[in-house]
């Protein structure tokens, strides 16, 4: 059962991913799906987006997906044939900001290299 949840998940992603492109209007320069995970009883999906684009973009971004989230469920429904087709549930997805944060604090470190000192011989 898992392995099907894991194809419906990129089948979804893949065509819902397709359907932004042609049905909706973004200020942000890029907006994709990253993953989307839909529940065991096929009934809800929830679609993480990658926005690339300062906040208010973002915040756009999300208000277009929920207005436009009927038809592109309807349009999905056409697309994808299931037995339920999914509510859609969007959100940003924040994974790869919390990750550059991360890259970022680790820089600030400074963390100084580890050079392999010989070490010294007592006997001497």
């Amino acid at each position: 059962m898992k392995h099907r949840l894991e194809r419906v998940n990129e089948l979804i992603k893949r065509e819902l991913g397709e359907l932004m492109v042609r049905q909706c209007r973004f200020t942000a320069q890029l907006v994709t799906v990253q993953q989307v995970d839909v529940t065991p009883d096929l009934k809800h999906a929830h679609v993480f987006i990658s926005v690339i684009g300062d906040v208010e973009q973002q915040k756009q971004a999300l208000s277009v997906l929920h207005g436009a989230r009927s038809d592109l469920q309807r349009a999905l429904s056409k697309r994808v044939v299931l037995k339920f087709t999914p509510h859609l549930h969007f959100k940003l997805d924040i994974a790869a900001e919390r990750g550059d944060r991360v890259l970022h604090i680790l820089e600030e470190l400074h963390l100084p290299t580890e050079s392999p000192t010989p070490p010294e011989d007592e006997n001497q």
